[in-house]
């Protein structure tokens, strides 16, 4: 056999391996993820006996348990707000409360300041009325005697006792002035009454008034403090809603970690190490897998799709169908997330360590996370687009250390996953 033939028997042979391994490796790859579906159990070791088996959560289990973890941090953070409105609220109904204390005390004062008022010219008028009556009895006891020493004609009294006429009249005179000085008495009394009432007229009318003033007041304080208090009420049940919530977010947390630490132990039993993981899935790293597809673009020195020329690409290129999901590589902090030049719509995460992950070309849209927000590893973060300057749907996947880019593909293989 020539050389050539023989290297190409040796190739065919080589080929054949490879074709035989990239076999088992693929039905070892879908019957580990079909047994992440449906969490199936799985041995935990080979040296372990067939009867010793762990049901490991599956991702699905995974992302469950973070999306109730979100979820209860989302309802934490509505209920925070209302605890906040509602704090402002128990503020400013307080204060009317105080405001309307204040009024009904000063209309409270008034009132009683008139009812004692009223009381005094009351009295007043009772004594002047006394007065004035023992007054009219006087005057008409007066005017009794008169009437009887006076009864008979006093002309004919004039003629008939002659000899005591200068007496009749004189005793007639003072009879007169004792009859106007009685009058005067009675006109007076009678005056003062008529003062005295006049006055106690005038001070229940006011007192009426300020007591109806006195009501409102009253009425008003009641509804403020009824308001306070309902607002109060209010606050101290969300305020124990959170409390609540709070203790609920803590159970969940501790859950998502444990079905996390269980799931990544699953993924070192049956898989060595997570490279066939799907996209989004963790490995036993604690690194997933930003997107499926293949890789369209490697990094490095390229042509350059749209200007021919020769460029360095600064990143690995996956291609995906627009609107497809993607994945925080690792847990970490959302550094930018905004339009960044020819990438388009653009993430950055900082996972600490000097360790950045970016996500280009986004659909307009697809930003799902905002700056500042702290992600989770195989969070979804984003959707597949062509923004910037792409030919095609894909995601732009780039690493940096410590501000300096590196290649993706062997940074990613050796945290356990494989990018397309």
């Amino acid at each position: 056999m020539s050389t050539w033939r023989a290297a190409r028997a040796s190739r065919a042979t080589a080929g054949g391996v490879r074709l035989r391994r990239a076999g088992i490796y693929r039905a070892a790859a879908i019957a580990v993820a079909l047994s992440l579906v449906v969490t199936v159990s799985v041995a935990i070791a080979p040296q372990q006996t067939a009867s010793a088996k762990v049901n490991y959560p599956s991702w699905g289990d995974v992302q469950k348990a973070r999306k109730s973890e979100a979820r209860t941090k989302k309802e934490i953070k509505r209920i925070q707000g209302l605890v906040w409105d509602l704090s402002h609220q128990v503020d400013e109904t307080q204060a009317e409360a105080v405001k309307k204390g204040e009024l009904y005390q000063l209309a409270d004062q008034e009132y009683q300041e008139a009812a004692l008022r009223a009381d005094e010219l009351q009295a007043q008028a009772d004594a002047a009325t006394k007065i004035a009556n023992r007054s009219v009895e006087r005057a008409g006891e007066m005017a009794g005697r008169l009437y009887r020493s006076g009864n008979s004609d006093f002309s004919l009294n004039l003629l008939v006792n002659a000899s005591e006429a200068d007496d009749l009249l004189y005793s007639y005179g003072m009879a007169n002035k004792f009859s106007e000085q009685a009058a005067g008495v009675y006109d007076s009394a009678t005056q003062d009454k008529n003062t005295a009432q006049a006055l106690t007229d005038q001070a229940d009318i006011a007192r009426n008034l300020l007591e109806d003033l006195k009501v409102k007041a009253e009425k008003a304080l009641n509804e403020a403090s009824e308001a306070a208090d309902k607002a109060a009420a209010a606050y101290e049940e969300q305020q124990a809603n959170q409390n609540k919530l709070d203790a609920q977010l803590a159970v969940l947390t501790q859950r998502r970690k444990a079905t996390e630490k269980d799931y990544l132990k699953g993924i070192r039993a049956n898989t060595g190490g997570g490279a066939s993981l799907g996209a989004g899935a963790v490995s036993s790293s604690g690194w997933a897998r930003p997107a499926g597809g293949r890789i369209t673009s490697n990094f490095g020195y390229r042509v350059d799709p749209n200007t021919g020329g020769s460029s360095f690409h600064l990143g690995t290129d996956l291609g995906n169908p627009c609107g497809t999901i993607i994945y925080a590589a690792h847990a970490g902090t959302v550094s930018y997330s905004g339009i960044n030049g020819v990438y388009g719509n653009f993430i950055r995460l900082n996972h600490g360590d000097g360790i950045q992950t970016e996500y280009g070309h986004i659909m307009n849209g697809g930003l799902l996370v905002r700056n500042g927000a702290t992600v989770g590893v195989g969070q979804a973060i984003a959707k597949v687009g062509a923004t910037g300057i792409a030919t095609g749907c894909h995601l732009h996947f780039g690493v940096r250390i410590n501000g300096v880019v590196t290649d993706p593909v062997p940074f990613m293989k050796a945290r356990g996953i494989t990018l397309g």
